[in-house]
C-alpha cells in the first residue's frame, strides 16, 4: 500500500469511527488529516484533500482549536491561516479526556446532585434517590478515574495499567 494510500484510508477510518463516541465525522477526518500532514495546512489544503466546502472546514477547524487539539501555525511569508495538529498522542489523550470530562461527566454530576435533593420520603422517592446515589457513586470515581490519568505522566499509568491487567 502506498503512503497516500494509507494515510486516506487513515483519515477515513478515523472519521468513521468517530461517529460511534459521538463525535462529527468531518471534525474528526480533519484532525486525522492534521495529525498525519508534515506541515501546517491551509483551509484551502484542507478542503481540496477532504473534498468538503470552507464552511465546513472553518466550522470543524475551530471545533478542534476550541478542544485544544488542533492551533494556528504562523507561516512566514504566507497571510493565510494555517493549522497543525499536536503529535504528541499521549497529550492529545489527556485534551480530549479533560475535554470529554468537562463536557460530559461533570454536567451529569451536577444533575446527579440536585436531583438528590429531591423531599420525597414515600417509598418511590426513597428509591429514586438510591438510584440517583448509585449514580453519583459511580460517575465520581469515573470523573476520579479520568481525573487521574490526565494529572498522570504516562509512564505510571502504563505502568498501573499492566499490573491490572497481569492481575
Amino acid at each position: 500500500m502506498k503512503l497516500d494510500e494509507a494515510k486516506n484510508k487513515y483519515i477515513q477510518t478515523w472519521g468513521s469511527l468517530a461517529t460511534s463516541w459521538g463525535i462529527n465525522k468531518t471534525m474528526a477526518q480533519v484532525h486525522a488529516l492534521l495529525l498525519v500532514s508534515t506541515k501546517p495546512l491551509s483551509a484551502e489544503e484542507i478542503m481540496d484533500t477532504l473534498q468538503i466546502s470552507r464552511g465546513n472546514v472553518n466550522m470543524n477547524v475551530r471545533a478542534l482549536i476550541d478542544w485544544g487539539i488542533v492551533s494556528k501555525e504562523f507561516v512566514v511569508g504566507e497571510r493565510k491561516e494555517f493549522f497543525i495538529a499536536d503529535k504528541d498522542i499521549w497529550e492529545l489523550f489527556k485534551q480530549i479526556t479533560k475535554e470529554r470530562k468537562k463536557r460530559e461527566i461533570e454536567p451529569v454530576l451536577k444533575v446527579l446532585e440536585d436531583l438528590q435533593k429531591v423531599d420525597d420520603s414515600t417509598e418511590d422517592g426513597m428509591q429514586f434517590k438510591k438510584v440517583l446515589s448509585d449514580l453519583s457513586s459511580v460517575t465520581t470515581k469515573v470523573n476520579g478515574m479520568l481525573e487521574t490519568a490526565i494529572k498522570a505522566d504516562e509512564h505510571w499509568l502504563l505502568s498501573n495499567f499492566t499490573k491490572m491487567i497481569k492481575k
